[in-house]
């Protein structure tokens, strides 16, 4: 399949809001494949918290990951759970800077649609995950990189089935609307 037919629907936002879980469940509905979090499995192995180095690697996973499953995806739709977006807002958090590299990656590798996770799940506790007390706030530096990069984004809420049913319907409307 050509990257031009492609339609790419990234699951993001904040820790603990269903994004995996969700990224699967619309894999499925639209049956198709799912880009899972290239992070979650390389932080899963470092004893010690993510480096600027760690980040790039991640950088560099998650898009390699994202890059091998394209030509197999089917219906012209691909899931995507989180994008390289991440590395940003953690690099900037975290070392108050993001790398070159990332920063002139992210207008070239867009997609189609963004759907952002509200925080509107109770927060689960994850050895990888640390600001429970943080997420209105990276729910806000989500709401701002999505805007400066003039991505179409639909936040979505809801517990349960309710929030399936909110992205399904947001992914629906926009394949209808091209």
């Amino acid at each position: 399949m050509e990257n031009e037919q492609l339609i790419k629907i990234a699951v993001v936002g904040p820790e603990s809001t269903g994004k995996s879980t969700l990224s699967l469940q619309l894999a499925r509905h639209f049956d198709t494949l799912w880009v899972p979090e290239y992070a979650r499995e390389y932080c899963s192995g470092l004893q010690v918290k993510p480096t600027l180095q760690d980040e790039l690697n991640m950088y560099y996973g998650q898009l390699a990951l994202e890059r091998s499953l394209e030509p197999l995806a089917k219906h012209g739709i691909l899931i995507c759970d989180t994008t390289f977006i991440t590395i940003k807002i953690w690099s900037d958090h975290f070392f108050g800077f993001t790398p070159p590299q990332v920063i002139e990656q992210l207008y070239k590798h867009p997609y189609d649609l963004y759907l952002l996770m509200d925080i509107d799940l109770p927060w689960e506790d994850d050895p990888l995950r640390d600001f429970p007390d943080k997420r209105e706030h990276f729910m806000a530096v989500w709401q701002k990189e999505l805007s400066q990069l003039q991505g179409t984004y639909r936040v979505i809420s809801g517990q349960g089935e309710e929030r399936f049913r909110h992205a399904t319907a947001a992914v629906e409307a926009y394949l209808t609307s091209k």
